[in-house]
């Protein structure tokens, strides 16, 4: 069992940055694929990032995901953000050691922290 704890969300003008953190507690954290995904009002979930086992970050465009199995923590960092942005974002723990980006491959999910970017 793995417990995912989000933070770091808030409300952020247009161009600006957040940066959010996932906390990770339970079974052996450096073993999984972890992800972040992200779901807006009547939309279905969306990919963001994911970063493997033994990864030191990835960029995606906007965003960077990177880990840091001491800390049993993973980040998004998310620079010009655009109001488009605007969702949940949920952190997400998946026993595949490659990178996978689909909902179904990931067995662990936080409580979600909201992402608000006003224009």
């Amino acid at each position: 069992q793995v417990q995912l704890v989000e933070s770091g969300g808030g409300l952020v003008q247009a161009g600006g940055s957040l940066r959010l953190s996932c906390a990770a507690s339970g079974r052996t954290f450096s073993s999984y694929t972890m992800g972040w995904f992200r779901q807006a009002p009547g939309k279905e979930r969306e990919f963001v990032a994911a970063i493997s086992w033994s990864a030191g970050s990835t960029y995606y465009g906007r965003f960077t995901i990177s880990r840091d199995n001491a800390k049993n923590t993973v980040y998004l960092q998310m620079n010009s953000l655009k109001p488009e942005d605007t969702a949940v974002y949920y952190c997400a723990a998946s026993p595949h050691t490659i990178v996978v980006v689909t909902t179904s491959a990931y067995d662990y999910w936080g409580q979600g922290t909201q992402v608000t970017v006003s224009s």
